[in-house]
């Protein structure tokens, strides 16, 4: 009932802007009505307040009516309209932009699930090519790997599960539905496998939700993610970080016309991973991340981070320690395991003077810039160490 109300309110409210419009410019057979400004702008606005109401943390009884509400009311705008529209959050990009076709991905949401239930959490991504190919590439791996135990999928942006709900009707479960749906289920041994990077801030959130359901099982345990454990301070290494290292730089390697990091050096060539960045105490990985870079050898490797936390990983210091060590071209990539927002808006966007790539060509010191748009999930060698990890945990006594 709450759906239909919904998108009726929604139907009623674009034939009202559409009638207001009409009415201030009258149809004749000899002249075609004139576009009313106002009357766009205000059609514009209504459908920026329903992006914006869907913009939110929190899963509501009205989530499911607010995401079909905010499409139909897009999709009754006229293409003009549409370039009007300017929320808080909400721009023209929410339900226009292409990011590939949402059919190929799996929501991995349904039941029959077996008592055994390997469940991958992921911050999530709007990007449906990044998502079927990152996250989908890593889950398909954990399920050939391990056939005896049920693949499932659950994000933790609601924001971004919303977003692709709304605009591609896939509905993808957040960490509650999906730890109600493993017990509506009946599982009895639950494996949880993060495809975060570090132990950050949502892998702190993604450990309090599943020890909330803790006693609802016979056994419960949280895989490693990706680098593993933090460490003490910006010499602390491990086995994790050395895996990534050399996966990384040779995915990077391949199809740049350089077969070694010393012949890309010999050209004066540097290679930048800009991971997320933190606030939380994890943010020394990522300094980690750098200290197993130059312990490798890889010293044209530098890690950045978009928040530029830790201080030394913020784009201009990294272009300054790019440009101090004499490299005159970049290639650009992020450090993540999804190819999304941030690959793409962050890093690549040469439109925008404050991403990655419109900060080293403002200086002046390099050319040329190659930003290379691949998340680290579809790397074969990633997703062996994802596999390993959920192994260590399904084989522990």
């Amino acid at each position: 009932m709450k759906k239909t109300i919904a998108i009726l309110l929604v139907l009623a409210l674009t034939l009202g802007l559409a009638a207001a419009c009409t009415a201030q410019n009258p149809v004749t057979p000899d002249q075609p009505a004139e576009p009313d400004a106002n009357a766009d702008k205000a059609a514009a606005d209504a459908v920026a307040a329903l992006i914006d109401a869907i913009y939110v943390q929190e899963r509501t009884e009205e989530t499911d009516a607010q995401c079909a509400a905010a499409k139909a009311a897009w999709d009754a705008l006229t293409d003009a309209q549409k370039e009007l529209v300017e929320g808080e959050d909400a721009d023209p990009d929410y339900f226009g932009r292409d990011t590939g076709d949402a059919s190929l991905d799996d929501p991995r949401n349904a039941d029959g699930i077996g008592e055994n239930e390997l469940l991958v959490v992921s911050f999530g991504t709007s990007f449906n090519d990044s998502r079927a190919l990152d996250i989908g590439g890593i889950e398909a791996a954990l399920e050939k790997a391990y056939p005896d135990w049920s693949v499932r999928r659950a994000f933790t942006a609601q924001i971004i599960i919303n977003h692709i709900q709304a605009r591609d009707g896939e509905k993808i479960d957040n960490m509650d539905q999906a730890l109600e749906r493993a017990v509506a289920n009946g599982v009895k041994n639950l494996v949880v496998q993060p495809t975060h990077l570090m132990h950050g801030a949502e892998y702190d959130e993604l450990k309090a939700a599943v020890d909330a359901y803790a006693d609802k099982f016979e056994s419960v345990k949280i895989a490693q993610p990706l680098l593993g454990e933090v460490g003490a301070d910006a010499t602390v290494i491990n086995s994790d970080k050395e895996a990534v290292a050399k996966a990384v730089v040779a995915d990077t390697l391949e199809g740049t016309g350089y077969e070694t990091l010393e012949e890309a050096e010999a050209d004066g060539v540097a290679f930048v991973l800009m991971g997320h960045g933190t606030s939380h105490t994890a943010k020394v990985t990522y300094s980690q991340m750098q200290t197993m870079m130059n312990e490798l050898g890889y010293k044209n490797v530098f890690i950045g981070t978009v928040e530029g936390e830790p201080e030394e990983t913020a784009c201009e210091n990294v272009i300054d320690a790019v440009h101090a060590a004499g490299y005159t071209r970049v290639y650009l990539r992020p450090l993540m395991v999804v190819a999304g927002d941030h690959a793409n808006n962050d890093m690549a966007d040469m439109d925008d003077p404050e991403s990655w790539f419109s900060m080293f060509d403002a200086s002046g010191y390099f050319a040329p810039i190659i930003a290379e748009i691949s998340g680290l999930g579809n790397i074969p060698a990633i997703q062996a160490l994802y596999v390993a990890h959920a192994g260590a945990v399904i084989n522990a006594d």
